[in-house]
């Protein structure tokens, strides 16, 4: 059997658990498993001592290109993913300008094929001026699905009129993303921060509520099951929430991310500042104890890393001026499997929701599993290596993370994509090569 390469020495965690076998890759797909010791191979990989995952997939990064390409973009942005074991990303449409159009989508896949170092697929954006469009352009190329923008977004895509969000839903079928904050009870919290005295970011939390997420996602699902369309709720980070979603998992997938689970408030406001500010925002213990339940008992679907970088000049503004959001894309995987070595989720449970989770969620085809005939996309990682995440690792073009200082057990090795090594220790390999993601149901 000539191969292109074999991946050897590891642990290989396959559909049927942990196996001690070798990967044979043959034009970027996985052709054989087992002992291929004595199999003629252009590369070998030797991973022994490391966990070979199926490719991690982020399915929730905004990397700022076109029009704000100062904080990030499509080459910067995957330089960072490729660097923490991501083999592929779905980024969000609320750009500039937005992504509305198959023109706007178009752009982006051109450009990611120019510059990505991942795989990648787009997110096309909701508003009342592309509604009737949506069933085509959910099938253009490159199009991972549609967001919904229920609370803080600009211009168009801020969808808070009800009519246009059972619009929305009406039209197409594939499942629906949604940011899930109650616009209407953030204009009036915002009102009455603005009369508070001494405002600052520890304020972040109780002007965005947690009713401000519970009634929105509640307005979700009851459209949602009304009209029979599947949505996926992103970045949960309420008990309440949590509670009411997992009555309604036949009409609802959830995501969480792993700020919500490492970060509490107020203690990082306190030593963040408005770096810690994020939408929807860092909670109390007793949230995040909840989300780790939900994690734990199968509630969510799927991790994210809503990677959202901004300057350090436009983060130091006084609050509530300061822009939320940070980055994450790089640090998903380290801080998750710190969380691992903690005890907190188990490695088995982490590649659920970072491989087969979003295949799941979004028909994605060919990725999400280390099995004859799938993409060679394989994370490896060393869960003995003890590293601190260090500025001077971080690629994003923000240059920043609020991880920074933090000590990790376990720590991304090589990131291989289509059978190609994108990332070995810590150093981008060869130019970018990303290409656009397919799904089933298109």
């Amino acid at each position: 059997m000539d191969l292109d390469m074999v991946i050897s020495g590891g642990t290989v965690w396959t559909p049927n658990g942990a196996e001690r076998i070798d990967v044979g890759v043959r034009e970027g797909r996985i052709v054989a498993l087992g002992d291929l010791s004595q199999a003629q191979a252009s590369e070998r990989f030797d991973a022994t001592g490391l966990q070979v995952m199926p490719g991690v997939i982020d399915t929730q990064v905004h990397f700022r290109e076109p029009g704000l390409t100062h904080k990030e973009d499509l080459n910067t942005g995957t330089a960072g993913a490729a660097l923490g074991g991501v083999t592929a990303v779905f980024e969000m449409p609320n750009t500039n300008p937005s992504t509305l159009t198959a023109e706007d989508m178009a752009y982006k896949v051109a450009r990611g094929r120019a510059s990505a170092w991942t795989d990648f697929a787009f997110f096309m954006g909701a508003a009342a001026e592309n509604v009737d469009e949506l069933p085509e352009l959910e099938l253009t190329e490159g199009c991972c699905g549609v967001k919904i923008f229920m609370g803080s977004s600009t211009g168009s895509l801020l969808v808070d009129d009800p009519v246009v969000l059972e619009a929305v839903l009406r039209k197409g079928r594939r499942r629906v993303a949604v940011h899930c904050e109650d616009e209407a009870r953030l204009t009036e919290r915002k009102a009455l921060l603005a009369e508070k005295e001494n405002v600052g970011p520890g304020d972040h939390p109780w002007w965005r509520d947690e009713q401000t997420a519970l009634i929105a996602t509640k307005r979700l699902l009851e459209v949602a099951a009304r009209v029979g369309r599947p949505v996926h709720v992103l970045h949960v980070t309420t008990a309440e929430e949590m509670a009411f979603l997992a009555q309604h998992k036949d009409i609802c997938t959830v995501e969480v991310l792993p700020q919500h689970l490492t970060l509490t408030a107020p203690e990082c406001y306190e030593r963040l500042g408005t770096f810690a500010q994020m939408n929807p925002p860092i909670r109390s213990q007793r949230h995040q104890d909840a989300i780790w339940e939900a994690v734990n008992t199968g509630v969510v679907d799927v991790l994210g890393s809503d990677h959202a970088p901004h300057t350090r000049e436009e983060k130091a503004r006084p609050y509530p001026k300061s822009p939320s959001g940070m980055p994450g894309v790089q640090t998903m995987l380290p801080l998750m499997l710190e969380h691992v070595h903690q005890g907190k989720i188990s490695f088995e449970r982490l590649i659920d929701l970072t491989s087969a989770g979003p295949c799941r969620i979004y028909n994605l085809r060919d990725k999400g599993r280390i099995a004859v005939g799938y993409h060679a996309d394989f994370t490896l990682v060393d869960l003995d290596e003890v590293r601190v995440i260090q500025e001077d690792w971080i690629a994003s073009r923000c240059g920043w993370s609020p991880f920074v200082g933090d000590t990790i057990h376990g720590w991304p090795k090589a990131t291989i994509i289509r059978g190609r090594v994108v990332m070995k220790d810590d150093a981008l390999i060869g130019e970018p090569g990303g290409e656009p993601l397919r799904f089933w149901d298109v």
